[in-house]
């Protein structure tokens, strides 16, 4: 029996575990072909392999997030889409039970084994992006967001767009935003049912400078909301635009959806529930005026 593994460091000013004040979140989930992502995926985590689902298709997902947290000197907001590819530790094979997509999908790995490997993480925080690096080994980057979310402070709805934009680090570790749009997720779930998913803790995996492979879980302390969006009259749900198809994160995508990203096989979302409401104000009866 190996000698148990030393715990990576966390560097200052960092500490784990991170506490999210709030999070809104969609992820998006493809069934492809398997080739393409077995290449990428042992190019980023050679330790990893890609998991099979239906037809022995591997699973690709992207996610985007919204989220708060705060801090002794205050709060922040934080923005980031990633693009994942479903993966396992190649070493642990034999543990992992088989399913397919929608068993996955709603949690029924209770090893955890099946996680998210990180292709690209682009961020709007350059705290975030430093803290994803060395703690996660994380690769992201600048970018910033236009986005359009359901939200109970705004229109009924449950259409979540999203427009990632390019950027890069400025003095001072500032953001300094590019015009040019990267990459638009939109998902239309309106008047769909979903399902509640007991998919967390997400196992996060990340490949180190020195090739060592890291896993990082994340809780959520609520179900995921899963939508199946596996008929064909779902088809036209999604969308998926790359922009910029000659970036490293256009290449990659393009790599493992396509030209254009088939139809999705499901969808899943989270948002923060509230936890205080300003009401609408009312007039009070007053005196004569002198």
């Amino acid at each position: 029996m190996s000698d148990p593994l030393p715990l990576p460091p966390v560097p200052e000013p960092f500490r784990l575990p991170f506490h999210y004040g709030a999070l809104h979140q969609i992820g998006i989930d493809w069934l492809v072909e398997p080739e393409p992502v077995r290449e990428l995926l042992a190019k980023h985590h050679p330790d990893l392999t890609a998991a099979a689902f239906e037809d022995g298709r591997a699973l690709v997902s992207v996610n985007y997030q919204l989220y708060f947290a705060q801090y002794a000197f205050g709060g922040g907001v934080t923005q980031e889409i990633e693009l994942n590819v479903i993966a396992f530790p190649t070493a642990e094979r034999g543990r992992l039970p088989r399913l397919d997509y929608a068993q996955y999908a709603q949690g029924w790995d209770q090893t955890k084994l099946l996680g998210i490997a990180r292709m690209h993480v682009v961020c709007d925080n350059p705290f975030a992006i430093r803290a994803g690096r060395e703690l996660y080994a994380e690769p992201k980057y600048p970018g910033w967001f236009e986005v359009g979310l359901p939200s109970l402070n705004g229109p009924a709805g449950d259409t979540w767009n999203v427009r990632c934009k390019a950027a890069s680090l400025g003095p001072g570790d500032t953001l300094e935003q590019d015009a040019a749009p990267l990459l638009d997720v939109t998902a239309r779930l309106d008047g769909l049912t979903a399902v509640a998913a007991n998919s967390a803790p997400v196992t996060g995996y990340g490949t180190d400078q020195e090739g060592r492979l890291l896993a990082g879980p994340m809780n959520l302390y609520q179900p995921y909301r899963w939508y199946d969006l596996s008929a064909a009259a779902h088809s036209g749900r999604t969308r998926l635009h790359v922009h910029a198809p000659d970036s490293d994160l256009g290449r990659d995508v393009r790599a493992l959806l396509g030209d254009e990203a088939p139809s999705a096989a499901g969808a899943w979302t989270c948002q923060s529930p509230p936890v205080a409401a300003h009401n609408r104000p009312y007039y009070l009866p007053t005196g004569p005026r002198s």
